[in-house]
């Protein structure tokens, strides 16, 4: 090599490395954008993401994006052909869909990546695929105190009949590939099982169990990133829709449930190849004897910005550190203690109505209004209570139920954190919802910007 050719190329820019992000849901739009910032101060990173039929916004929150849908069979080549000899800058990837979570983990593995195995995903995304992975490991489980609920895949009106003639307290019925509680109905005893069949019908092609329904009552969640954990409290509506309407950190529980949680969370991560990724397990606790049984598992954050509630009570970003832990497969051993408890709250509205939320503006100014009604309610100093964050969650006018079928009858969501121990934070969620639809009934009249549904 001559000393012009030598000085050409110690002159040409190192190219910076590649973080992959292999789809997202829309809501975690800020999410990646978070990621997408971190990756290029920490790591000196552009960040490329994937993502089926691209808009505006995904290439405003990334460096790069790759047209491909993960639930199509060739995506792996697809991605490929678009990466071409691109491909070897690709440094570190996520997953971060449950969509992708099979395919985009087959991906990286492919591309020599460190992910959790691809092999087991299926049961993260598949709550059909995971009774039936369960139910092999049946006699270990049992042994660890986890009850394994009957269950059975639903093709036909006939198969809901038979399914409910061997449930003594009713059933769930729900799509096996659907998040936030979409298509989730209780049958109870007796109740009509055509109207059942008829609400999950537009899922079959995705596939339907009938799960037995779980006794339990107190149901939690097992969070966390590689080797880091943390419970998170579930507090969910009663009746035919158990929807979620809060998520509350850190879970009250005394050392033996902590630890019955922990090993049940534990095994569904060994069920489903969760190793060095994140995971969110859905795990009901019985009243007595320390039995679980899991509800779903998930190789992702949970939703309702339990990330950024931990975030509040541990003082860990845990979005910067899965960005650390592709790059540099370190994490640390274990989350810091709490230092106050925070919840994210789920807001609806007073009756069944059309709205349009985009005349009513900003939404911090009604969370402030809900926070300070809550504060005079509980007897608590302003600044006990902060908002983390809040937003809509609803876009274009549509009906909404005051009684939630589903997530999306849900016009907003707002994090708080509680910096007052004498407070449970339970009577803070009953409290500022109570509040909320207070304001926002005050405001809609004002605004006149509904519609009461007949």
């Amino acid at each position: 090599m001559n000393n012009s050719m030598h000085l050409r190329m110690t002159k040409m820019p190192q190219r910076a490395p590649v973080l992959l992000i292999v789809d997202y849901n829309l809501s975690r739009i800020g999410d990646v954008l978070h990621m997408r910032n971190y990756a290029r101060q920490q790591w000196g990173a552009e960040t490329w993401l994937v993502r089926d039929n691209p808009q505006d916004h995904d290439r405003q929150i990334s460096d790069r994006v790759i047209d491909a849908d993960p639930l199509v069979p060739d995506f792996i080549s697809h991605v490929l052909r678009q990466l071409g000899e691109d491909s070897g800058r690709v440094s570190a990837g996520i997953v971060f869909s449950d969509n992708a979570v099979a395919s985009g983990a087959a991906l990286l593995e492919h591309l020599g990546l460190p992910v959790d195995d691809a092999m087991l995903a299926l049961g993260a995304f598949d709550k059909l695929a995971y009774r039936i992975v369960e139910r092999r490991d049946r006699p270990l489980l049992e042994l660890w105190g986890i009850m394994l609920p009957d269950f059975q895949q639903i093709e036909c009106i006939n198969d809901v009949r038979d399914f409910a003639l061997r449930q003594d307290r009713g059933f769930v019925i729900k799509p096996a590939c659907e998040g936030n509680n979409r298509g989730v109905v209780m049958v109870a005893p007796g109740d009509d099982c055509e109207q059942a069949f008829a609400e999950v019908a537009p899922y079959l092609e995705g596939g339907v169990l009938a799960e037995a329904f779980i006794s339990f009552t107190r149901e939690y969640s097992y969070d966390g990133l590689g080797d880091l954990w943390f419970i998170t409290e579930k507090v969910s509506a009663t009746g035919r829709y158990p929807v979620e309407i809060a998520q509350i950190l850190p879970a009250r529980l005394n050392q033996s449930e902590r630890q019955a949680i922990h090993r049940t969370g534990q095994e569904v991560n060994r069920l489903i190849g969760q190793r060095i990724g994140p995971f969110h397990n859905e795990i009901k606790l019985s009243d007595a004897h320390y039995q679980t049984a899991v509800i779903e598992p998930n190789r992702r954050p949970g939703g309702m910005k339990i990330w950024t509630l931990a975030q509040a009570v541990h003082g860990v970003d845990l979005y910067a550190a899965w960005v650390d832990s592709v790059f540099s497969a370190l994490l640390p051993q274990e989350l810091p203690p709490a230092t106050c408890s925070a919840a994210t709250v789920m807001f609806g509205v007073p009756e069944d109505m059309t709205l349009d939320v985009i005349e009513l503006g900003e939404i911090r100014p009604l969370v402030d209004d809900t926070l300070k009604l809550a504060a005079q309610v509980l007897d608590l100093a302003e600044n006990d209570i902060a908002v983390l964050e809040c937003a809509w969650i609803i876009g274009q006018s549509r009906l909404i139920h005051a009684t939630p079928r589903d997530n999306s009858d849900f016009v907003a969501q707002a994090c708080v954190a509680l910096h007052d121990a004498r407070i449970d934070i339970r009577d803070l969620v009953t409290v500022l919802r109570e509040q909320w639809l207070k304001v926002l009934s005050r405001h809609l009249s004002a605004a006149q910007l509904f519609s009461v549904a007949s």
